[in-house]
């Protein structure tokens, strides 16, 4: 039998986008061990732009992408993340066919 686009892409997504001999990278998020693809490349794109609150804060922006079946529920926008050790606020999630994109936002100086 012949896979489909979306089983191919799925395979892709354990194989190669996730694999830690690739792209991913194991992290620790919200204390759990877990393969995870760090793309701020992606950020600047989206952005084009830098963030200021006021004199000596700055936005952090940072864009993850994890396996659904690792992580667990989508995370709601407001929600906190821990990534690291670093606390973020999950401004953006989306559920791309089991691999999840969540944008995060922290205050820095």
């Amino acid at each position: 039998m012949i896979p489909t686009f979306k089983e191919i892409l799925r395979a892709d997504i354990d194989n190669t986008f996730m694999n830690t001999d690739e792209f991913a990278a194991m992290h620790t998020v919200n204390g759990k061990r877990m393969s995870v693809t760090i793309d701020n490349n992606e950020l600047i794109e989206r952005a084009k732009k830098a963030k200021s609150n006021m004199d000596g804060i700055y936005v952090k922006e940072t864009l993850i992408y994890v396996k659904a079946k690792d992580f667990g529920p989508l995370p709601a926008v407001g929600s906190v993340l821990k990534l690291d050790g670093s606390i973020f606020k999950v401004t953006n999630a989306t559920n791309e066919d089991g691999l999840y994109s969540i944008h995060l936002e922290a205050n820095r100086s």
